[in-house]
């Protein structure tokens, strides 16, 4: 099952019971005022990113209190961007995630970095950003490859567990769920991403039943 609803994240959880997901895996607003991509960058340039239109989501991160609603209704948590968020990260853990996207010299980031609350070795994904044009395109600015999220629910999921995503964005998490078993429950604030999302998970829905 996925559901997916246009509502503040807050609400969403506040329906469900302690510990009702199994793992949240989430991207939360980063509070670096990166919602949109407003360069135009040249023919020979090595960052072709999508432009996307100027937003107000990412100028703060989170509050506390979204971060103990989280690990209220989660038994584990995957967070991205976790780097930004040290001071609300309550739990040790030994369990970091590190994307690399596989792209040297570019002008943004080598990667990405995830808290986890599994007692596990730190790991690292090696993924070409580039995949993130795949299965519906770039919808997002802070989309990431369902890929990724395929090795997220590989690794630290069962099937037919129950995740939780509270900044759904993309969907390319549901992509993964969808394809690999997993009950998904998520939230959109933003009725434009949302409906965006909604599209592309509908498309691939209907090439997947086709085959």
């Amino acid at each position: 099952m996925i559901d997916i609803r246009n509502i503040d994240c807050m609400k969403l959880m506040a329906e469900f019971p302690d510990k009702y997901f199994n793992l949240a895996i989430v991207d939360p607003p980063y509070g670096i005022k990166r919602s949109g991509q407003t360069e135009i960058f040249t023919k020979n340039s090595k960052h072709k990113r999508k432009a996307h239109k100027q937003k107000d989501w990412d100028n703060e991160i989170p509050t506390v209190e979204y971060f103990r609603e989280l690990e209220r209704v989660s038994k584990n948590q995957i967070i991205w961007g976790a780097n930004y968020f040290v001071e609300h990260l309550t739990k040790g853990t030994m369990g970091w995630i590190f994307w690399y996207k596989g792209q040297e010299g570019l002008s943004m980031s080598d990667g990405e970095i995830a808290y986890s609350s599994f007692q596990r070795a730190t790991r690292m994904i090696n993924l070409n950003r580039g995949l993130i044009a795949q299965k519906g395109g770039s919808i997002h600015p802070t989309q990431k490859p369902v890929e990724l999220y395929r090795y997220l629910l590989n690794n630290y999921s069962q099937k037919g567990e129950r995740i939780l995503d509270t900044h759904f964005g993309s969907g390319s998490i549901a992509i993964a769920c969808y394809d690999m078993g997993n009950d998904l429950t998520g939230s959109e604030i933003d009725e434009e991403y949302y409906t965006a999302a909604m599209k592309r998970i509908k498309e691939h829905t209907m090439q997947v039943k086709m085959f």
